[in-house]
């Protein structure tokens, strides 16, 4: 016999992240972001379009209010660099992945792909690597 699950209530306006996880979220990201050689105008656009000047104090570890587009974005950047750490066993070769050119992506760099502002495309990358290492 099937029996229902209790529905969990939506909640829009709760936060679903503390401020100190989003701190840590968005250290780590401009960490990774260093790490991948991005400039900032790459940065921001894989981010959802974030202002310069947003940005620029992300990088000085005032990150202000995470919403759920933005926490979204920034749980698949993590997604990808733990798939990039799984598949290759030398960071820096994981590091420069994201800058060569890729079949998959019509001959583009995943940065590039990223880059394009859109949540899907950061999805399109993730999904890539989570399938690449799953060995699908």
């Amino acid at each position: 016999m099937l029996e229902e699950l209790r529905r969990t209530e939506a909640a829009p306006d709760r936060r679903r992240i503390t401020e100190d996880e989003a701190g840590a979220l968005a250290r780590a990201a401009v960490n990774l972001f260093r790490k991948w050689e991005l400039n900032d105008a790459e940065a921001r656009e894989i981010l959802g379009g974030m202002s310069p000047r947003t940005y620029s104090r992300w990088k000085q570890g005032d990150t202000g209010r995470i919403d759920r587009d933005l926490a979204t974005r920034l749980s698949l950047l993590m997604g990808i660099h733990k798939g990039l750490r799984y598949l290759f066993t030398d960071p820096a070769r994981g590091y420069a992945w994201v800058r060569k050119p890729n079949q998959v992506f019509g001959g583009r760099a995943p940065v590039e792909i990223m880059a394009q502002g859109d949540i899907f495309s950061l999805a399109r990358v993730r999904e890539y690597l989570d399938a690449e290492r799953s060995g699908w």
